[in-house]
């Protein structure tokens, strides 16, 4: 499988350098690409991405707004949409007439760094960058240190005909964005945002949508009773859209039992009835799988609807263990009905995750309630 970070490549900088020759005959390209290209085989994604934002801010205009006219005039036309608003990739076609995808990622970095002086300017030129890739990353340091001003804009952004750039208001002001900016100022009150998600949350593009969800499972992290209140709150008549956007947004809420969302889902009863879990196997190993057989026992009068997740609690380095709670089943259980519930749990390691040998126990949870669990000896 070809590394991630190869999607920035010596080519990428050579159409770049290309694009941005075409729209400004003086342009350097010999030395933005001598820059952005040296040592590259042996730099990360990221910095590859930093190293090529270097050499932009080397070889561009010294003054910011003919800079932005020059990225801006290189571009590509915006990526497609498809008929759910879901962006098209880049063709080869495209990309042969600007530049587009992930050479954006350093244009967008370069104005992060020069427009903090130069807000308006800064943020026209991200409103087109966004139409091309995502200025997701590029406008945190400007929300950062103008929020007044870059808030009052997406204010209007809301309303922006493109959904890349309504997708930019919910995505770039997130206050946990991963590999962004933590916005720490909105960690800790997320209410400048509120505004801007309640506009968007019906926004006819899934695409945008999907952001919000994401944008309020940020908010949850810090403020679960604030999210749990959004959700009761905008149920209540929810078109289906809006009722998938609030349940992504309450997944990690719903995951950790979380009972005011819970009770906002009409989850909040535990289950009457029994819960047993048997594993496939006593032992297992790194980069196999193990399977969960969970029986539920209803002895209700009535059907339950019931959320079933569990935890694998993962050995860690120094002998602990912490718990990773996984997506089970959603269901109704009918009066008096037993269910039989099986899946397979990959234990393959994972990059954000380093599997230890030990003992790992897994415990099913119900409506966020503990109910049952087993172990099973995990070696490598």
């Amino acid at each position: 499988m070809e590394p991630f970070k190869n999607l920035i490549n010596r080519d990428t900088v050579a159409t770049t350098g290309a694009h941005l020759r075409r729209a400004w005959p003086k342009f350097d390209r010999k030395r933005f690409e001598a820059q952005a290209t040296q040592g590259l085989e042996a730099l990360e994604f990221k910095a590859r991405a930093m190293q090529m934002a270097d050499a932009l801010q080397a070889t561009l205009p010294e003054d910011f707004t003919h800079a932005c006219e020059v990225v801006q005039t290189s571009l590509a036309p915006p990526l497609a949409l498809d008929a759910r608003g879901e962006p098209v990739s880049h063709s080869a076609a495209v990309a042969a007439s600007g530049v587009g995808g992930w050479a954006v990622w350093s244009m967008g970095e370069f104005v992060a760094r020069q427009g903090v002086n130069d807000v308006p300017t800064a943020l026209a030129c991200l409103h087109a960058l966004t139409q091309r890739f995502t200025a997701e990353f590029a406008i945190r340091p400007l929300i950062q240190q103008h929020p007044v001003q870059v808030l009052d804009t997406l204010n209007h952004w809301v309303h922006d005909p493109s959904p890349h750039v309504r997708r930019l208001v919910s995505e770039g002001s997130r206050p946990r964005l991963p590999w962004g900016l933590r916005l720490q100022a909105l960690v800790a009150d997320p209410s400048p945002t509120l505004p801007l998600l309640r506009a968007l949350q019906d926004d006819a593009s899934s695409y945008v949508r999907r952001s919000v969800a994401n944008h309020l499972n940020d908010i949850a992290k810090d403020h679960p009773d604030l999210v749990a209140g959004w959700v009761r709150d905008h149920l209540i008549d929810a078109p289906g859209e809006r009722s998938a956007l609030l349940r992504h947004a309450s997944r990690g809420l719903i995951k950790s039992g979380h009972a005011p969302t819970l009770a906002a889902w009409g989850l909040a009863s535990g289950l009457k009835g029994e819960a047993s879990l048997k594993l496939s196997a006593a032992r297992a190993s790194v980069g196999g799988e193990i399977g969960l057989n969970v029986v539920l026992r209803s002895t209700a009068r009535k059907p339950q609807l019931l959320e079933v997740d569990y935890a694998v609690h993962h050995v860690r380095a120094n002998g602990g263990s912490s718990p990773k709670v996984f997506k089970g089943w959603k269901l109704s259980l009918a009066a008096g009905e037993e269910r039989v519930l099986s899946k397979r749990h990959s234990l393959r390691p994972v990059t954000t995750r380093t599997l230890y040998p030990g003992r790992h126990v897994v415990e099913v949870r119900v409506n966020g309630v503990s109910l049952a669990e087993a172990s099973f000896l995990l070696s490598v």
